[in-house]
């Protein structure tokens, strides 16, 4: 039997990275599965460990960058695709001020841009189901968030702004 191959990446479940692990599984024909973590940072010290394991990366997580030039004793991008994104939307709970200016809004920095349309009261958190799960919780009341996250957590979407056609990578130890 083939080596099982586990990929390394943002959660909770319903991320943008969980979707791009299972599709790139499925592409390459590859037996392996998916582990979720707070942050990229948290899920390199597991691909560390296990070197047959990968971490998948979003092109525009905040600090890819830091994340590559600090590992290069061990780590190399070793495959990259293109794949939509859920729709990127702006959400709220249901019990939320209409006023859109004095509420807080919980978003990933990568979208950030999507917040500030709306407000300056921009709280950053680890991933965009993480924003929506802010927004149920009531620390936040409104998100930048995906439509299936904001779906699964029954949010009223405000906006949608469609999918992001996004680059993720695939980094493992050096061959």
């Amino acid at each position: 039997m083939d080596r099982k191959i586990i990929i390394h990446t943002l959660g909770p479940e319903g991320t943008n990275c969980e979707k791009a692990g299972y599709l790139w599984l499925e592409s390459k024909k590859v037996y392996g599965d998916v582990k979720l973590y707070s942050t990229l940072e948290d899920a390199l010290i597991e691909v560390r460990k296990n070197t047959h394991d990968l971490l998948l990366g979003c092109a525009v997580y905040p600090d890819l960058h830091q994340i590559v030039f600090e590992n290069l004793d061990f780590l190399e991008i070793q495959d990259s695709f293109v794949m939509p994104t859920w729709n990127m939307v702006l959400a709220k709970n249901h019990s939320s001020s209409s006023n859109m200016e004095k509420i807080i809004i919980a978003c990933h920095p990568a979208p950030s841009h999507l917040a500030y349309i709306y407000s300056q009261n921009v709280r950053f958190v680890s991933s965009n189901v993480q924003a929506a799960l802010e927004c149920v919780s009531g620390k936040a009341s409104a998100c930048i968030t995906t439509l299936k996250a904001a779906q699964d957590n029954n949010l009223k979407v405000i906006q949608d702004f469609g999918e992001v056609p996004m680059c993720f990578t695939l980094h493992g130890h050096k061959r």
